[in-house]
């Protein structure tokens, strides 16, 4: 019986053995999954695992991680405490909780949490690492890092290096939030230290690529990536990566735009085979279309999405912006609508008010549409053109004044985006805006004149700007028979100007003839000089016949100067 017995008990200990050496091989194979950003693979793993072995909270915090990675943070919370009750002191648990109250923009919950995670870790240096991924995740509409998040992450694995040096993953992390605050050196010292430690990892070889596709070393940034798919022919991300960095390229380097735009679609169709073709591999292609430009496939991608009945709301996000940018503006409000209702409040972001709004205005909803792009800037006020499309709206609406308060935001705040004609529509929308009976309607010549002087000064060659100088500066003529001459030097260069050209189209007469009768008004009661306003009127009638000033004259002087 006791041999019996010592059989049963070894027997059941390499049961036991067995049982163990799979579920962390499992476990393994999920994170790889993870890294290779096959999530959806990782997700059918990992649900597995937490049915299997429910009492290890490590299956849930990646499973919720997956989660996290694929923008469902709510299904990650309940996923995460779920790892808590397995284990009330999960500390890896606490960091993913502390990530979803980051995405949900609840500061103080992330702090509480990632405290929580860090007391509980001892010297475990994973916690360390999750939370510093955390404070990296995107929560802004440009996907960039606040350099205070940045810190916070440098701040806490830096205390997890010290801890343990050792660790690849968190010397990973520590370089992308170096990155993140284009602190090149230090990322780099960190990915070169997680290479030496682990020169099978790819993911370090993928890092470094990144930090020299932002320094625009693009054949470096290449050899890295091909570095890292001779470690692992199937890495997905050097693929993905590869494709950012030929689409970076092809916007720095013109010459090398149309080679690298196509380079960059092909490395991104390698990744999304080497990933599980899932709905969420799927989304990130579409988000790359849109950095890419390319609608037309966008629009394809989107549309194909929408039959899947398990599909992500979001696609009614790329259906909205692809039919707006194809000009398929019905069906581009009717989707942008849809993503609207369905959608979490929290996944707004406000480039989706800005398709809304266009979208709206493109449809002749323009008070609406109006009122929309406000929203957009309310929410990022970096979108500095959307002043531009909200001018040019309130311009077609006749509403001057807010349409030159609008270009004024646009001259003040669009940087180098700013055109000359931002400054000339600001002029002549302050100039179309003026009314003597408002209060403020001095303050909008000075405004007007203003642009129009900016436009003088940057293009002295251009006839219009000086015409529109000389019309605001003629406003402030109050008495015709009293003049001052504000308007003169400008009616006077502008004819320089138009005159040099040789002959003059029908609009031009029109304007040149205004030029002309100005300054014969002016030499008529300024300057008491009779032959220069009689020559002076005689050009204005003979740019326009009908020209009210020069009838006028020349019939208060019974048609003296009459033209042959």
């Amino acid at each position: 019986m006791k041999m019996i017995s010592k059989i049963a008990k070894a027997s059941l200990g390499l049961v036991f053995l067995g049982s163990s050496s799979v579920f962390a091989q499992s476990l393994a194979d999920a994170k790889k999954a993870i890294d290779a950003e096959q999530y959806q693979k990782a997700e059918s793993m990992l649900k597995t695992l937490t049915t299997t072995q429910p009492t290890k909270d490590e299956n849930f915090f990646y499973l919720g991680w997956v989660y996290i990675k694929q923008d469902y943070s709510d299904s990650a919370k309940v996923v995460f405490n779920k790892g808590i009750a397995a284990n009330p002191k999960s500390a890896l648990n606490y960091a993913g909780l502390g990530a979803v109250a980051r995405l949900d923009k609840d500061n103080a919950g992330a702090t509480t949490n990632f405290n929580q995670a860090i007391s509980l870790a001892a010297k475990d240096t994973k916690p360390y690492t999750y939370v510093g991924l955390s404070y990296l995740l995107p929560t802004t509409t440009d996907k960039k890092v606040a350099p205070a998040d940045a810190d916070a992450a440098i701040a806490v694995l830096t205390k997890g290096k010290a801890i343990n040096a050792k660790d690849v993953d968190l010397l990973i992390a520590l370089g992308d939030a170096y990155r993140s605050v284009l602190k090149s050196n230090e990322a780099y010292s960190n990915y070169s230290d997680a290479s030496t430690l682990d020169p099978k990892n790819p993911a370090a070889k993928v890092a470094t690529g990144v930090l020299y596709k932002f320094a625009n070393n693009f054949d470096g940034s290449e050899q890295q990536f091909k570095d890292a798919l001779a470690i692992n022919a199937n890495y997905g991300p050097a693929y993905r990566e590869w494709a950012e960095t030929d689409l970076r390229w092809s916007l720095t380097d013109p010459k090398m735009a149309s080679a690298k735009i196509k380079e960059a679609v092909d490395h991104y169709k390698q990744y999304l085979s080497l990933t599980d073709q899932s709905v969420e591999s799927q989304m990130r292609y579409a988000d790359f279309l849109i950095l890419a430009g390319d609608y037309k496939t966008l629009q394809q991608v989107a549309t194909d999405l929408s039959k899947s009945a398990s599909t992500n709301a979001r696609v009614y996000r790329y259906l909205a912006y692809a039919a707006y940018e194809n000009k398929d503006y019905s069906n581009g409000l009717t989707a942008i609508n849809t993503w609207f209702q369905k959608a979490d409040p929290k996944r707004i972001i406000p480039r989706d008010y800005l398709y809304q709004g266009r979208l709206q205005m493109a449809t002749g909803q323009d008070s609406v549409g109006i009122n929309t792009l406000k929203k957009a800037l309310e929410l990022d006020s970096t979108q500095t053109d959307v002043y531009g499309e909200i001018a040019k709206a309130l311009y077609h609406q006749k509403k001057y004044e807010q349409a030159g308060d609008a270009y004024r935001q646009v001259t003040l705040k669009a940087g180098r985006n700013v055109k000359l004609t931002d400054y000339f529509y600001e002029g002549i929308s302050y100039y179309f805006g003026y009314d003597e009976k408002k209060p403020n309607a001095d303050s909008l010549l000075v405004r007007a004149d203003s642009a129009f002087s900016y436009v003088n000064q940057k293009s002295p060659t251009t006839a219009d700007g000086y015409l529109y100088r000389a019309y605001v500066n003629d406003m402030k003529e109050k008495d015709r028979n009293n003049i001052n001459g504000y308007a003169k030097p400008f009616y006077e260069k502008y004819i320089e100007l138009v005159t040099a050209k040789g002959a003059a189209d029908d609009k031009t007469k029109k304007s040149l003839a205004n030029a002309y009768a100005y300054l014969g008004t002016y030499y008529e009661y300024k300057e008491k000089d009779e032959a220069k306003a009689t020559e002076n009127f005689t050009k204005a009638r003979e740019n326009d016949p009908t020209n009210k000033q020069a009838v006028a004259f020349f019939q208060r002087k019974g048609g003296a100067g009459k033209s042959k």
